[in-house]
């Protein structure tokens, strides 16, 4: 009995250990989803708070992953990202027929501006709205298809193997450890106009600015190179910073839509 209970504790305890690794992940999108909320209008919380039944934008900026594992929303899988090789640009580029982030993003602004679309729909693309513009700001979500937005790029993470997209995805801000509510209290403080000019632009200008970003995360990476304090000095601000204007931007356009 003793030693079937020590066995459960262990299973227990790495289970756990395992999940906590995703967490910056949930917590990322959520701190976008909270930094948002505080630049909402009246009327757009008011209409979205209607279609999401009271739940925050925190709440519901992870549903567009918690539902990858249902293969009903398969058609989706392709909307988290947007893949085209270095020197190239996106306009000229062939898209994919399945879509991309951008095209999912402006997928989800169509719904939700169409009268005759039903509350339904309009909720489910709310939340996929708020998942895709956190996954724009997310560089490796602009990257190039030969390896998987950075999936298939090994590197080290203080001396664990992983990859340069979960390093961007998880690894640099959950070093510290902090709730989502910490993560976006703990913003950059920034000016009215600073704000402003965060939102100035379309999708795919943020789009362009995310594949500058990705750009330079390539040019000072190196494939199995054993990432650590350094690397944190050089980018996990940038990361935050990512956060908090994916956060900025996602009330810009959602305040476009609702008024």
């Amino acid at each position: 009995m003793k030693h079937t209970l020590i066995l459960f504790m262990l299973i227990f305890v790495s289970l756990s250990t395992s999940n906590a690794a995703e967490d910056w992940g949930r917590n990322g999108h959520r701190a976008t989803g909270e930094i948002a909320e505080e630049h909402l209008s009246k009327k757009a919380k008011r209409v979205i708070d209607d279609l999401l039944d009271g739940a925050s934008l925190a709440l519901v900026s992870t549903y567009g992953d918690e539902i990858k594992s249902d293969d009903l929303y398969d058609e989706y899988w392709a909307w988290h990202f947007v893949n085209y090789p270095f020197g190239s640009s996106y306009e000229s580029h062939p898209k994919s027929d399945r879509g991309d982030l951008i095209q999912g993003i402006d997928t989800c602004i169509q719904v939700l501006k169409d009268d005759q679309s039903s509350r339904e729909d309009k909720a489910f693309h709310l939340k996929m709205l708020v998942h895709f513009i956190g996954d724009l700001h997310q560089p490796l979500h602009v990257g190039q298809a030969s390896d998987k937005g950075g999936n298939d790029f090994q590197v080290r993470w203080f001396d664990e193997g992983t990859n340069l997209h979960t390093v961007w995805d998880t690894k640099m801000i959950e070093s510290y450890n902090m709730s989502y509510s910490e993560l976006a209290s703990n913003r950059k403080r920034l000016s009215k106009r600073q704000v402003e000019e965060i939102q100035k632009g379309t999708t795919l200008d943020w789009m362009r600015e995310s594949r500058t970003l990705c750009e330079d995360v390539y040019a000072n990476t190196k494939v199995g190179e054993n990432l650590g304090y350094n690397y944190m000095y050089k980018y996990v601000d940038v990361a935050k910073f990512q956060l908090q204007k994916g956060g900025i931007r996602l009330a810009k356009v959602l305040n476009d839509i609702f008024g």
